[in-house]
């Protein structure tokens, strides 16, 4: 059989597969939303709810867990994904791998064990060092007035480039001991007003665990803010049931920072999930990583931020592949992040435009990475590249407010102030600008004009 024979093989056998775990029970699709709404009656209600977490508990217990099955599935190599899971647990779920369309396209790649994870390079298991910040085992604290609480270790997939592998995936329940732990931690501190509860996926958890850590953080009276950090609408929106949200919006002020990394994966599921958040009054922001072969080019990710605002979705973050044990393959040069966001601006709404930063090795924390916009800074005027390239000027506030600095220059050579290319505050030394025309701005170069 040739390799694409067997391609076409493997992608048919999924596709079969995932048809028989998605029919188990109907998907959640806007007509059984619309049904919902129309029956008042509480007893169907109810069984409504529960059908709802009958089908996302029946996609996440039929994920493809096993090297086994990928083998089977997919054609891998069945020792390597031995190899492989000894490294890091596998699951995939039926919703999820119905977006594959072939092998090593970009939802592929996040998800099924790849022979380049054996890769060294210069990664390690904990790179944001974040043990180091730990008081107590649930808790990183890195910011004076807001912590990290890790409440769950299982999420509905595991990708390939986990930060945290090192505690994702771990099979152990997370007990009340563990989490009264963090409980109690952030009790003691009364400077943290700000929680941002992750994992694992905290919206794995059952809707009671979910209830019983909002409600207990909502009874300290210095915690302001309580956000949630979770792949669930990207990766199993099904999970985004009525109950679920009528819990959460029962703790606002709450937030929402998911995580879709590609287009293909804004589905009309994921649309609904979102939705729900969003009519609930749970404002939802996105977080994804800038990955190699899946994401690193301006026309994907324009794609992907101009479909999230279409759902409500705010852009928030690109992230900077971290440079975590076995994901070497996936890490892109910094320039092309920076490439990324320069071709973002201007080309869509500043809405969709999201911060590219780099959680910095070693637990440093987010810096924020510009392009190079600045091209000279001095005490008269500021020298800007728009998102064409074009050269600008700003005039900077004189000291003495009287001197007349701004109208001699965009009156000077007889120039009307009538164009923005032809203003005078554009025209001049343009040669010496040109020559800082290039260039990324990593959040160190302004230090030169001050």
């Amino acid at each position: 059989m040739s390799t694409r024979q067997s391609l076409a093989a493997g992608a048919q056998t999924i596709a079969e597969e995932v048809k028989i775990a998605l029919q188990t029970k109907p998907r959640l699709t806007k007509q059984l939303h619309e049904q919902e709404l129309a029956h008042p009656n509480a007893e169907l209600k109810l069984a409504k709810e529960n059908d709802e977490d009958t089908v996302w508990k029946t996609l996440l217990g039929n994920s493809i867990e096993t090297p086994e099955e990928v083998h089977r599935i997919w054609g891998e190599d069945l020792e390597t994904m031995k190899q492989l899971e000894q490294e890091f647990n596998i699951r995939i779920n039926p919703y999820y791998a119905s977006l594959i369309q072939e092998k090593d396209d970009p939802i592929y790649k996040q998800v099924v064990p790849s022979k380049n994870e054996l890769i060294k390079g210069c990664c390690v298991d904990d790179p944001l060092n974040e043990e180091r910040d730990s008081p107590v085992p649930s808790i990183t604290h890195r910011y004076p007035d807001r912590v990290l609480f890790l409440v769950a270790h299982e999420c509905a997939i595991y990708c390939r480039f986990c930060t945290r592998k090192r505690k994702v995936s771990d099979a152990s329940k997370i007990s009340l001991k563990y989490l009264q732990a963090g409980m109690d931690y952030i009790r003691e501190h009364k400077e943290i007003r700000d929680i941002v509860l992750s994992g694992g996926d905290p919206l794995t958890l059952s809707d009671r665990r979910i209830e019983f850590i909002l409600k207990s953080l909502r009874e300290i009276p210095h915690v302001e803010i309580i956000r949630i950090g979770t792949k669930i609408p990207c990766v199993l929106p099904q999970r985004i049931t009525k109950k679920l949200v009528n819990i959460i919006k029962k703790y606002h002020p709450i937030y929402v920072n998911t995580h879709f990394n590609h287009p293909r994966e804004l589905t009309p599921e994921a649309k609904l999930a979102c939705e729900r958040l969003v009519n609930a009054g749970v404002p939802v922001g996105n977080q994804c990583v800038l990955l190699k072969g899946v994401n690193d080019d301006p026309e994907t990710m324009k794609a992907l931020m101009k479909g999230l605002l279409k759902m409500r979705v705010r852009p928030y973050y690109i992230y900077q592949a971290d440079i975590v044990r076995g994901t070497e393959h996936f890490r892109t040069k910094v320039e092309k992040g920076l490439e990324i966001i320069q071709a973002l601006r201007g080309h869509i709404s500043g809405l969709g435009v999201p911060h590219f930063v780099i959680d910095s090795p070693g637990g440093g924390g987010k810096i924020p990475l510009l392009p190079h916009y600045i091209q000279k800074m001095d005490d008269k005027e500021v020298v800007m590249k728009n998102y064409k390239g074009e050269t600008y000027i700003y005039p900077q506030v004189q000291d003495d407010l009287a001197l007349p600095y701004p109208l001699e220059i965009a009156s000077q050579n007889g120039h009307p102030n009538t164009h923005a290319n032809s203003h005078p505050l554009n025209e001049h030394s343009q040669a010496n600008r040109h020559s800082q025309a290039n260039g990324f701005n990593l959040g160190m170069e302004i230090q030169d004009y001050f």
